[in-house]
């Protein structure tokens, strides 16, 4: 079984570091986002974009309703306002997952439809997991596109994250401090 405080704190970190990549991004000049790079999601905000993506494929199977992607991007990226206004929530909706769902819930096994094809079965916690790892991931794709433009970014790693957001004897599980 899976440990709900991790997986708690691991969704509230995705949640967090998503932000501050996205506070990060949006002190750059909106051409800078969109700008064609040479990247597999091609911009800054289509690796935003397919982070979301995902997110919502997930957010699907969770629920057990169909969504309505046949890929893991979309075939034209949203601007970015909205890409980040959408993770946000759906980066809150993960984090109320979490707060609810007890050991029995997280082992809960879902199964689903991979969109590029074949049968896949994760538990909750599993599926949460992936996404946390999967943000992270993707968050290091575009600071590689942020970098030659010299952004002073602010850290989204994992520690800091422990250090000024996150403490087991204070968080209350409602809010994620900023």
């Amino acid at each position: 079984m899976s440990d709900p405080n991790i997986v708690r704190r691991m969704t509230a970190y995705m949640a967090w570091a998503d932000d501050v990549m996205l506070k990060n991004a949006e002190a750059l000049p909106g051409a800078e986002l969109m700008a064609s790079r040479d990247a597999l999601f091609g911009s800054i905000s289509g690796t935003f974009d397919h982070i979301l993506v995902v997110c919502e494929i997930f957010q699907a199977h969770l629920e057990g309703r169909t969504h309505p992607h046949t890929a893991r991007h979309r075939d034209a990226v949203l601007p970015f306002a909205e890409v980040a206004a959408r993770l946000r929530a759906i980066d809150g909706y993960y984090v109320a997952c979490a707060e609810r769902w007890d050991s029995r819930d997280l082992a809960e096994v879902i199964d689903f439809e991979f969109v590029g094809g074949g049968r896949g079965a994760m538990s909750r916690a599993d599926i949460l997991l992936h996404l946390t790892n999967h943000a992270t991931y993707h968050r290091g794709f575009i600071s590689a596109l942020m970098h030659p433009l010299r952004p002073r970014m602010a850290s989204n790693d994992l520690t800091v994250f422990l250090r000024d957001a996150w403490s087991e004897t204070s968080h209350s599980g409602k809010e994620i401090e900023k």
